[in-house]
């Protein structure tokens, strides 16, 4: 079960910064996500995208932790790892 908890943190992670990045395009810029997204990238602004919508995972990070699931807070810790060597090669 423990492994099960560290995945399903990670996909917390990777949804959670998927959801701020909608937001903050959708509110932020213009453009509707799939042009943002491409606009962004052309721009070479999509890290900065990724990484704003990374801020929700604090969010997710210390609800994990108020309902004592530890395991799945270190998943999202994983997924925020993950998501920053994924920004770094974009």
């Amino acid at each position: 079960m423990n492994k099960i908890d560290l995945l399903y943190g990670a996909l917390i992670a990777i949804a959670a910064t998927t959801i701020g990045s909608w937001l903050f395009i959708e509110l932020a810029t213009p453009y509707g996500f799939t042009q943002g997204i491409q606009i962004m990238h052309a721009k070479g602004n999509l890290g900065k995208i990724i990484t704003l919508g990374a801020i929700l995972n604090l969010v997710a990070f210390f609800v994990l932790l108020k309902y004592k699931r530890e395991l799945m807070a270190r998943g999202v810790v994983l997924g925020t790892i993950i998501l920053t060597v994924f920004t770094l090669l974009v």
